[in-house]
C-alpha cells in the first residue's frame, strides 16, 4: 500500500498529538491533589488571556480525572503569547486556581498577565528585570500571573497565600498576584 505525502502528514500529525497528550496524561496522574476539593467535585477553569484575548470557561476535572481535552485548551490560552510556543500545564495549578476563585466567590475570569514562558522569552525578561527569576517556575507550566477585574489585588493575594499550593508573589504596582505549584514561598515585587 502506497501512503501519500498527505496521508503521512496526517499519521504524523495523529501520533505527534497522542505524544502530546500521553505525556499530559502522565503528567495528570502524577499530579493528583493530596490535598482540595473532594475528588469527585467537578472543577473549572475559568480565564481571559489579556494579551490574546482568548478566554477558557470549562470544567477540566470530573468524576474523579482530569479533562484532557480542556487542559489541552488551558495549555494553548496560557501559551507564550510572545512567541505562540504551548507547553503542558501543571494541573495542580489550576486546582490552585480554582480554590483561590472559590475562596473569592468572584464573578469574573483570572485575566492571564503571563502563563507559559519558553526559555528564550523568560531569559528576555530577566536581562530586562532582576525581578523575573532564571529558573522561573512560569518555564516549566507550573505558574500564571493572574487579576482578578473587581476583586481587590489584597484579597486576591490572601486568598493565594489560603491554599497553601506553592509560590504566591504580590506585585501591587504591576496590579498582578503570581501563583505557582513549585515550592512554598512568598515575596512582594513592584
Amino acid at each position: 500500500m502506497h501512503l501519500s505525502r498527505r496521508h503521512l502528514v496526517i499519521g504524523a500529525a495523529a501520533v505527534t498529538s497522542a505524544s502530546v497528550l500521553a505525556h499530559g496524561a502522565n503528567a495528570l496522574a502524577a499530579a493528583a491533589p493530596s490535598a482540595g476539593p473532594a475528588p469527585s467535585e467537578a472543577r473549572r477553569v475559568w480565564v481571559h488571556n489579556l494579551h490574546t484575548g482568548d478566554k477558557l470557561d470549562a470544567v477540566y476535572y470530573e468524576n474523579g480525572r482530569y479533562v484532557p481535552d480542556a487542559l489541552a485548551e488551558a495549555m494553548r490560552v496560557l501559551r507564550d503569547w510572545r512567541n505562540g510556543q504551548e507547553h503542558v500545564m501543571d494541573p495542580r495549578l489550576f486546582d490552585a486556581l480554582h480554590g483561590i476563585h472559590q475562596k473569592l466567590d468572584a464573578n469574573a475570569p483570572f485575566q492571564i498577565v503571563s502563563g507559559y514562558r519558553s526559555p528564550a522569552t523568560n531569559a528576555m525578561l530577566h536581562a530586562r528585570s532582576e525581578g523575573v527569576a532564571s529558573h522561573s517556575q512560569h518555564m516549566l507550566g507550573k505558574a500564571s500571573d493572574i487579576n482578578i477585574q473587581g476583586v481587590e489585588l489584597t484579597h486576591l493575594h490572601k486568598a493565594a497565600l489560603s491554599q497553601g499550593a506553592g509560590g504566591v508573589g504580590f506585585y501591587p504596582v504591576s496590579h498582578f498576584v503570581h501563583v505557582d505549584v513549585g515550592p512554598v514561598r512568598q515575596w512582594t515585587g513592584v
